[in-house]
């Protein structure tokens, strides 16, 4: 069986070919990532097509951009404040270093650093035994001096009758007279060395001439002072009251200058470094006599009573100087202010068409958070102080109301999931 079925070429004859092999059908490799990979595709644009409506802003009007909400103000008639506000550093009205005015050893010191003291309060006792020895020398002096003078007015008396019965000469009564006019001469200069005594025993006994804090002991007590010491003994600034010197433009100069010669008091008010916190009142005392030619500013002096100790000298303040207040003026928010082509201008809200147009204003002075209206507006006139960003001329708003946030409710729908459904029917 084996030969008759295996073929063989005859002598001369070609072997046939043997036929090709069958080649095994290609395998499909990945198939079963593929369609992962398009699964995964599907549900994530599904989803994307799903939430991609509850992404955009609802609005209660339809629309893809709808009705911009704003919130209005109403523009009221009122007062607002003509302030000026200034730099301005705290100054003591006295600040003193007391020095010794005589030479002597420092006796005691009956003060603590730092100590709120009167005037008249001892502060400071220098060794007076030198000067109440000087004190007993020139009151010696004077009695001797004053025996010396009796003595000389006695000789006179007795020249003056020898004189008559030209029993002395002339020349004898005019020596005499010298003399006891040189002996009250001696009287004065003793009355005088006591006073000076008494005078140097007073000096060792230092007192605060007047009321303030004292500053750091600078000299300890068993040294000698003299006074010629270039640091003195301790320095007491007064804090009550106390100054602040500000400056302000010299354009505000006339303003100023009006309501002081009208007699009018200048209501200053002396805040914090951050200008929140309002430290104390005073007034406008005095101003310089010039101005200051290379910054274009004056200077002035505002006094306050500070007897909380709130101002401190050298401490920084700033200052709001009352100078006039407006009575019965358009006044609205700030916030409504905007600034532009048109200049400065408002969006001005009619609640009869719910529409917005551009008003142009021209302003006054600021108070705070408020600002005067010298024309454009009236009292009741409505101005948008939010949302101002998305308006122009002549476009519909809605306006919030009360307690509403700055979007807009979402038009009421029964079954929110009604479109979606209604999508995905018709896809399929």
């Amino acid at each position: 069986m084996d030969d008759l079925t295996k073929t063989e070429a005859w002598p001369g004859q070609t072997k046939p070919a043997d036929p090709p092999a069958k080649q095994a059908p290609p395998r499909r490799r990945g198939r079963g990532g593929l369609i992962l990979v398009g699964l995964l595709l599907v549900l994530a644009a599904g989803a994307a097509w799903w939430m991609w409506p509850q992404s955009k802003p609802a609005n209660p009007r339809g629309g893809r951009f709808g009705v911009p909400p704003i919130a209005t103000a109403t523009v009221s008639s009122g007062d607002i404040n003509v302030t000026i506000n200034a730099l301005g550093t705290v100054t003591s009205l006295a600040t003193i270093t007391i020095k010794s005015q005589i030479s002597g050893q420092l006796f005691a010191v009956n003060y603590t650093e730092g100590q709120i003291v009167k005037k008249g309060d001892l502060l400071v006792e220098i060794d007076s035994r030198p000067y109440q020895l000087a004190l007993a020398q020139a009151q010696g002096a004077l009695k001797r001096d004053q025996a010396m003078l009796e003595s000389a007015k006695l000789d006179l008396e007795r020249y003056q009758g020898l004189v008559k019965s030209n029993a002395i000469p002339r020349q004898q009564l005019d020596q005499q007279v010298a003399v006891v006019k040189q002996d009250e001469g001696n009287l004065i200069t003793d009355q005088a060395q006591i006073d000076t005594a008494n005078l140097n025993i007073a000096y060792c006994h230092i007192i605060a001439p007047v009321n303030g804090r004292l500053g750091l002991r600078l000299v300890d007590p068993g040294n000698y002072v003299t006074p010629q010491d270039a640091t003195g003994l301790v320095t007491i600034t007064q804090l009550s009251p106390i100054s602040v010197i500000f400056t302000t433009a010299e354009d505000n100069l006339p303003s100023i200058l009006a309501r002081l010669k009208a007699g009018a008091t200048l209501e200053a008010t002396a805040l914090d470094r951050s200008g929140s916190t309002k430290l104390a009142v005073g007034t406008v005392s005095t101003l310089d006599n010039q101005i200051d030619t290379t910054t274009g500013t004056l200077k002035l002096r505002a006094q306050f009573d500070n007897n909380d100790g709130a101002l401190f000298p050298n401490q920084f303040v700033n200052i709001s100087l009352l100078v006039d207040t407006l009575h019965n003026t358009p006044v609205m928010p700030t916030a409504a202010v905007q600034r532009g082509a048109p200049g400065t201008f408002v969006y001005l809200y009619n609640p009869q068409d719910s529409k917005v147009s551009v008003q142009k204003v021209v302003l006054g002075p600021t108070d705070g958070d408020r600002v005067a209206v010298k024309s454009g507006l009236k009292p009741g006139d409505q101005v948008v102080i939010d949302g101002a960003d998305k308006l122009r001329d002549g476009i519909q708003v809605s306006l919030r109301g009360p307690g509403s946030n700055a979007t807009p409710t979402a038009p009421t729908n029964p079954n929110p999931n009604q479109g979606r459904r209604r999508r995905r029917d018709n896809q399929n």
